[in-house]
């Protein structure tokens, strides 16, 4: 191609007229290869910009894509197909200043011959067809196209057209809509970029300001606006004073372009009024500011600056107008957005309505509304869901008193042992009696805590710990130097606040705190589905473990007619769903040091029952006195033991089911060996009756092992062990 270029250049004369040469992006090239050749000028200075590295290819065109296109230019061309495979095809050439420009190809194959090898397969209409219909199947189309089965002889001839606004435009359009999550600094990156290509400046910055219709203040919006030029390092100003008076006319009042040529001049005219200040201090020498406004509303104001005299300017600023809808689009989608997650945080937090009664707090609120706008004298009524069935739930830390008691005395007995060890030191530098009477008293209550902790001794050990030994320890720090690390050792390990040890204590709290959080966090999951049963009132609170209560019945939703099927159903889910709890709760302490262990039970209530909203409590409770026993078993049960025993019905590794009629043990004798089958139960399974406690009699239970699983979330349902073997496993 060297040897012959200038008669290469004489044939191509009528194709690439020189008058037009520093005008068009054309050149030819050898079908399906990176070689290029007669470029016309302009083409070969984009490419002598774009770098010696560079190559020209198709964007988003894989060798799998080109391999097929090839194949239809064969059918269409060599057997008379008419397929059409025409789609854009774009190339990205990255300019001198190393700003991405896009242009569109247009590939013209007039001057193309193919030619079929003596390995070439006979593409009949029977194969034409089936290629069509697979034209993702690759090996397909190798299979009736071999490598090295055709020729193709000849150049095509390349046409671009630069098409960097419209590309920078499409990608706008796509991150302001489709993006899911725009706080993060790779979207602001991609956004900033696509503006520096839409304006051709690579040193152009991209900020944000947020106005507040209602306090008529700018601040400072989330992640895709890392910094506001107007605002600096301030996160709210008052829009009047960070804004000049024709710049607060302009996008205020007016909701048009301010903008800047030269900043410098700007604040020199203003007498450096703030927002020029801020500008300069930022290093911005010409900006456009543009409002981003639904109608009469100014939502924010968007920021293109630029550390360049006059590369900001009436003129170039006209190519926001079609860019600005979609920002407007963007802007309230997300206030849409934070409005709904701020009500959604103000219901989680602070009220107890559940999304599954909404509607009826929904329909009442409206009845209100329009009984007062009507003039009408209206109060919102209380809403009661009436003919519901109960169910009741439990995941408790087996003897948590004990355990916190314990916790609660280690770190005592290493508090009083480090302050022994001090006064011993301090004897032997000066014996005093003092030292002696408090060291008797510290050596007499580590041995009356040996055999327990009770609240009138914790009481009597802060006493002697604040009125004695911490004023001991401040005058042997002064008296006796060699003691000053000791004592320093010791007021290094307790607590600021309190002035006691608090390790033991604190891994105790932290590790309830964190299976508690885990636990719940699996139960909100888990509610999720079982909404997909029916829909049902749920809430679930946390304590020394995670209880729930569950009310289903035909009050709750209008959707759907009720039938009793939804409630035996939403009973399995429970029983099992209690199981994985279980295990969870075993599976979240394998890397703790403090093992703890867990004792699950379940109340059934067979008849239905009312609750009510309390408004001053804002939450759902039984109504009627009938229905107030229900709580009551609720609260005690879990304290009663076996009758004529001393074993608590609750009990680890174990799931007890809480019920007073035999038509339900027989119910729940089928979901225990169902589930037993599934290896979420064991075998061990014991009817038994409870002892009467004060205002509950005559209930009876089922206690059930279950069987946990050696890794979560179950991979294999037959490869489970028992709690003992569990319990080797932990240890």
């Amino acid at each position: 191609m060297k040897k012959y270029k200038e008669q290469i250049q004489t044939i191509l004369e009528n194709i690439f007229p020189a008058i037009l040469t520093k005008n068009e992006i054309k050149a030819a090239a050898i079908p399906f290869d990176t070689t290029i050749f007669n470029p016309t000028a302009r083409f070969k200075r984009l490419l002598e910009d774009a770098g010696s590295d560079y190559t020209l290819s198709i964007r988003n065109l894989d060798d799998q894509a080109a391999y097929i296109y090839v194949c239809i230019i064969i059918l269409n061309s060599y057997y008379g197909y008419n397929f059409d495979f025409t789609k854009p095809l774009f190339a990205d050439i990255p300019d001198k200043n190393n700003l991405m420009r896009h242009y569109r190809m247009a590939i013209n194959a007039d001057f193309v011959a193919l030619e079929p090898k003596k390995n070439a397969v006979e593409i009949t209409d029977e194969i034409a067809q089936e290629l069509i219909q697979n034209v993702d199947d690759i090996e397909l189309w190798r299979t009736y196209f071999p490598n090295d089965s055709w020729i193709m002889r000849g150049m095509v001839i390349l046409n671009l057209t630069d098409v960097t606004i419209e590309d920078a435009v499409s990608d706008l359009k796509s991150i302001l809509l489709f993006t899911k999550n725009l706080d993060t600094d790779n979207a602001y990156r991609k956004f900033e970029d696509i503006f520096r290509s839409l304006f051709n400046n690579k040193d152009l910055s991209i900020g944000f300001a947020e106005f507040d219709k209602q306090n008529k203040d700018l601040f400072q919006m989330d992640k895709l606006s890392s910094q506001s030029f107007i605002l600096n390092n301030n996160n709210t100003k008052d829009c009047a004073a960070a804004l000049c008076k024709d710049a607060y006319s302009a996008l205020v009042m007016n909701h048009k372009y301010f903008v800047i040529t030269n900043v410098e001049r700007y604040a020199e005219e203003t007498g450096h009024n703030m927002l020029a200040e801020n500008l300069l201090k930022q290093g911005v020498k010409s900006c456009i500011l543009a409002p981003v406004a639904n109608g009469d509303n100014l939502l924010a104001v968007l920021e293109v600056v630029s550390p360049n005299l006059n590369e900001l300017n009436s003129v170039n600023a006209m190519k926001l107008d079609e860019i600005i809808p979609y920002i407007v689009s963007t802007v309230e989608r997300k206030r849409f957005e934070k409005e709904n997650r701020i009500k959604a945080v103000i219901q989680s937090e602070c009220t107890s309505i559940h999304p599954s009664v909404l509607w009826i707090f929904e329909e009442e609120a409206e009845r209100y509304i329009l009984n007062q706008d009507a003039g009408k004298f209206h109060t919102f009524r209380d809403i009661t869901l009436e003919d519901v069935y109960p169910l009741y739930g439990q995941i408790d830390i087996v003897g948590s008193s004990e355990a916190r008691n314990s916790a609660i005395q280690q770190d005592i007995s290493i508090q009083l042992k480090m302050v022994d060890n001090i006064l011993t030191k301090a004897l032997q530098h000066k014996p005093m009696l003092i030292y002696e009477q408090i060291k008797f008293r510290i050596e007499e209550f580590s041995s009356k805590i040996e055999d327990g902790l009770d609240a009138g001794s914790e009481s009597d050990i802060f006493d002697l710990l604040q009125s004695d030994i911490n004023p001991l320890l401040d005058h042997l720090d002064e008296k006796i130097p060699a003691l000053k690390n000791m004592i320093s050792n010791y007021k290094s390990v307790i607590h600021t606040e309190t002035g006691i040890i608090y390790d033991h204590r604190k891994n105790y709290d932290d590790t309830v705190h964190l299976i508690n959080h885990k636990l719940a966090a699996f139960l909100d999951l888990k509610q999720q589905d079982a909404q997909q049963i029916y829909p049902h009132y749920f809430e679930r609170y946390k304590t020394d473990g995670v209880d729930h209560n569950i009310y289903i019945g035909a009050s709750i939703t209008k959707a759907e007619a009720f039938n009793m099927v939804y409630l035996y159903n939403l009973r399995l889910w429970q029983l099992r769903t209690m199981c994985e709890m279980e295990n969870h709760f075993y599976h979240e302490q394998e890397n703790s040091n403090l093992q703890l262990d867990a004792a699950s039970m379940i109340l059934v209530f067979s008849n239905t029952l009312s609750i009510k909203y309390r408004m001053d409590e804002k939450k759902f409770d039984v109504d009627g006195t009938y229905n107030a026993r229900y709580e009551v078993v609720k609260k005690r049960i879990d304290k009663a033991h076996i009758k004529g025993s001393e074993e608590r019905i609750t009990q680890k590794g174990k799931i007890a089911i809480i019920y007073s009629q035999e038509k339900d043990a027989n119910e729940y004798a089928r979901y225990i060996k169902y589930l037993q089958v599934k290896n979420y139960l064991g075998n061990e399974v014991e009817y038994c009756e409870l002892e009467d406690v004060q205002g509950v009699v005559g209930l009876k239970a089922i206690l059930v092992n279950v069987l946990y699983s050696e890794s979560l979330p179950r991979k294999n349902e037959t490869n489970s062990i028992t709690y003992a073997d569990l319990m080797e496993v932990l240890d």
